[in-house]
């Protein structure tokens, strides 16, 4: 039914832009083939209606080949010139109307929805459906190329979707220019298909969000949703639509604070792990404890109060409009200017949060800290993508941007959620491990870039399958190992390993495998290819277990078994 109406609305612009140009080219043709027929040639003789056509024909290419097929009378060539000039007129009002239909903007939508359709009916890979394209989109859309995943994206700016088809992604991105919130348009980015892995809503309103994630969950009920919101009303209702899993910047980074505070080697594991080259093991990020100033109260400084609050750090809040915030609290209005610190107590304090929606203003709050206190550990919320340069070379202690948290958030809900059970995990239970997986990590990948993934151990290819069959039990070491030199270890390291509905988090080198088990691995990009060969072929597998490779043929098989018997 979509694709009738888009069609239908696609012969009604043709038609009401053409018809006119078609009409006057048809009577221009007609009375000049006729007219032409009808004038008397050389010696009375006159050209029959094919000739008349052939010569208008090659006129209107302005090749011009003559008088054919003899010699034109007077009469004859009086009525060419009118043919000749009556042609170019209509020939120029036809081309005119044309390229004004080609720029109509219903036909150039209809064009593009279609083409946008036919694009993702093409996709056989699993791939994702971005809804909007700004700052966090073009980072999550970066990241799902560097882990070649194909995305189809939606945004109402045109500009943004130009920008899109000029990136040099991995793999191929598909753009629409459009309302993400249009069911037709959800469901000509694939949302019903079956290697639709899930739809992100990222746009600018958490009110947009809420209508795609409605309209999302209505198409499909099976599909994996993913949006991004910052008010808590807008939350609450996204999770009780059912299946729609909320990312909130503010609360995501509130966390990773709380965490570099009062366990600093995890956090700097964790932004290791996501990429973060910056960070060192051997040197954590530690911010200090003690009364921190969070200058503004808005999504981020309610956030950050609510967190440090609950682990009993004690918070001076400064923001202008201080009067509507719980008179409880320790408020100073004003702007955060040198004044406003003094007041607020810099002179104690052992850390400054600049959380304002101004990129300008938070910059400024940093100078002001630094010229009262030089020792002052700073965080600072980077609004917008753009302002990088600015923000690094103030030389800020902790930068939060808010695109970036959400997109390494979702992206890792995307390509490797078990990611997300390992971090509360070691935040919650398993804080007491943290320094030896640190000490592996280093040891292992040292200052290698990281690379997450997962491996499946259940398709017919897998070289554990076939090992299991001839009763060997491979191990986590096994597969770790350097197929050309079995004593080396490759530079990978196991996270977390999912067996049914359990999972065991750092598994030890001696767990052996079973079939169906998934792996979350870090490592680097060749390596990963290495341990990815070690289990899709079973004698590679074969030899890094046992150290000697399988026989492959009867003699040689039984060829090992008389030497196995002579060295008895």
């Amino acid at each position: 039914m979509p694709a009738t109406s888009e069609l239908d609305r696609v012969t009604a612009v043709v038609l009401q832009y053409m018809r006119t140009p078609f009409l006057v080219l048809l009577a221009t043709y007609a009375l000049g083939i006729t007219g032409m027929s009808l004038m008397p040639g050389v010696n009375d003789s006159s050209m029959n209606l094919f000739h008349s056509f052939y010569f208008f024909t090659f006129t209107a290419t302005t090749t011009g080949f003559g008088e054919v097929p003899a010699e034109f009378s007077e009469p004859q060539r009086l009525w060419a010139a009118v043919c000749i000039y009556t042609g170019v007129v209509a020939w120029l009002y036809a081309i005119g109307s044309f390229i004004r239909l080609v720029q109509h903007p219903q036909l150039v939508t209809a064009v593009s929805e279609r083409r946008f359709a036919r694009q993702v009916r093409a996709i056989t890979q699993p791939f994702v459906v971005i809804c909007g394209f700004g700052d966090t989109g073009s980072l999550l859309a970066r990241g799902l190329s560097d882990n070649y995943r194909k995305a189809a994206v939606i945004d109402i700016n045109e500009e943004r979707i130009k920008a899109l088809k000029l990136r040099d992604y991995r793999v191929k991105m598909y753009g629409l220019c459009g309302d993400a919130s249009v069911p037709k348009h959800l469901l000509d980015a694939g949302i019903t298909r079956e290697n639709c892995q899930g739809l992100v809503a990222l746009t600018r309103s958490d009110e947009t969000n809420l209508k795609i994630a409605v309209m999302a969950r209505s198409l499909n009920p099976r599909l994996k949703i993913i949006c991004r919101s910052t008010c808590n009303q807008t939350r609450e209702y996204m999770e009780a639509v059912g299946g729609v899993e909320v990312v909130d910047p503010y609360a995501v980074f509130s966390r990773q604070m709380c965490t570099a505070i009062f366990n600093p080697p995890l956090f700097s594991w964790m932004q290791r792990l996501i990429g973060a080259l910056d960070f060192n093991l051997e040197v954590c990020v530690s911010p200090p404890v003690g009364k921190w100033i969070l200058c503004g109260f808005g999504r981020m400084g309610r956030a950050l109060r609510d967190a440090l609050a609950e682990r009993g750090i004690p918070t001076v809040i400064v923001d202008p409009g201080a009067e509507s915030i719980d008179p409880d609290l320790p408020v100073v209005i004003g702007r955060a200017d040198t004044r406003a610190l003094d007041e607020a107590g810099i002179g104690e304090a052992v850390g400054v949060v600049a959380g304002t929606d101004s990129d300008e203003d938070n910059l400024g709050i940093l100078l002001s800290a630094r010229k009262l206190k030089v020792d002052v550990f700073l965080v600072v919320r980077q609004n917008h993508h753009e302002n990088e340069l600015a923000f690094s070379a103030v030389n800020a202690n902790l930068i939060m941007q808010p695109s970036l948290v959400t997109a390494r958030q979702i992206l890792q809900m995307l390509t490797v959620p078990t990611i997300l059970n390992l971090r509360r995990y070691l935040r919650d239970e398993g804080a007491e491990e943290v320094p030896r997986l640190v000490a592996r990590t280093q040891g292992i990948l040292g200052r290698e870039k990281i690379h997450l993934w997962i491996e499946s151990l259940d398709g017919s290819d897998c070289a554990v399958r076939a090992m299991t069959e001839k009763g060997i039990a491979p191990t986590l070491g096994d597969i770790q190992r350097t197929p050309m030199e079995r004593t080396r270890r490759l530079k990978v390291l196991a996270l977390v390993l999912r067996r049914g509905e359990a999972l065991i988090m750092l598994p030890e080198d001696d767990t052996k495998l079973h079939l169906g088990d998934e792996i979350l691995f870090c490592g680097t990009v060749p390596d990963h290819r290495l341990l990815s060969a070690n289990l899709h072929n079973e004698y590679t597998l074969y030899y890094i277990h046992r150290g000697v490779d399988e026989p492959r043929t009867l003699f040689a098989a039984w060829l090992g078994r008389q030497t196995f018997l002579k060295s008895d």
